[in-house]
Order: structure tokens, then C-alpha cells, then sequence
């Protein structure tokens, strides 16, 4: 008996490859948290790193980075002095922003509690 006639002859049910593209991107630890801190407004590489606690320097750099070859975050460099440099969503990135509000929406409803952060000194 082969495969084909183990199961049903209708077509295979795939995954859509526009969901499977998103979530490849945006599913990745740290890609979420990013592009939400960058929805109010562009900010700085070190506000960011302070927006987001236990993202580290380097994963930082490297998901901007990665966000930015996607086509969602647009690095500036302030030439200063001092230099600075800032990240922005570009207009693919900001287009995120409903389904992302839909998506924090969800999880206040349907996910449990994440533990209160962490204060320096307790």
C-alpha cells in the first residue's frame, strides 16, 4: 500500500505561506518588543536596550539589523555631536501596528499573567 492511498486524495491542507513568512520574522525572541517600542516613535539604540530588560546589546544589534533588512525598521545616524543613532519603522513596519495592538489585545484576554518586572534593589 503506498501513501497516497493511506489517506485522502484531497490536497494536502498547507499552511499559508504569508503566515508562515510572518511568524518566521516576527516570532523570533525580541522582534515583538522591538517594533512595539518603536511604534510611539523612533528612539535611541540605548533607549531601546532600556525598554526591553534581559535584551542584550548584541541581540539587539543584531534583530535591528535583522528587522532592517526585512524592510520594517530604517537606522539614522545623528552625526552630533554627540553621535547618535536611531531606529524607526518604515512604512511596512508601522503598517504592523493594528495587527500588533489585535495581538496584545488577545493576550490580555486569553493569556495568563506575566509576573511583575523586577525592581533594582528587591
Amino acid at each position: 500500500m503506498t501513501a497516497e492511498q493511506i489517506h485522502d486524495q484531497e490536497p494536502c491542507k498547507r499552511v499559508d505561506d504569508g503566515i508562515t513568512r510572518v511568524f518566521q520574522l516576527l516570532g523570533k525572541r525580541w522582534n515583538g518588543p522591538i517594533l512595539a517600542v518603536l511604534m510611539g516613535r523612533p528612539t535611541y539604540f540605548s533607549e531601546l536596550r532600556r525598554a526591553i530588560p534581559g535584551l542584550s546589546e548584541r541581540m539587539l544589534a543584531d534583530r535591528l539589523v535583522e528587522l532592517g533588512a526585512a524592510g520594517l525598521v530604517l537606522r539614522e545616524v545623528d552625526e552630533g555631536p554627540p553621535l547618535r543613532v536611531s531606529y524607526r519603522l518604515t512604512a511596512a513596519g508601522a503598517a504592523l501596528e493594528p495587527a500588533l495592538r489585535e495581538l496584545a489585545d488577545w493576550a490580555k484576554d486569553h493569556l495568563r499573567d506575566a509576573p511583575p518586572c523586577a525592581t533594582k534593589g528587591h
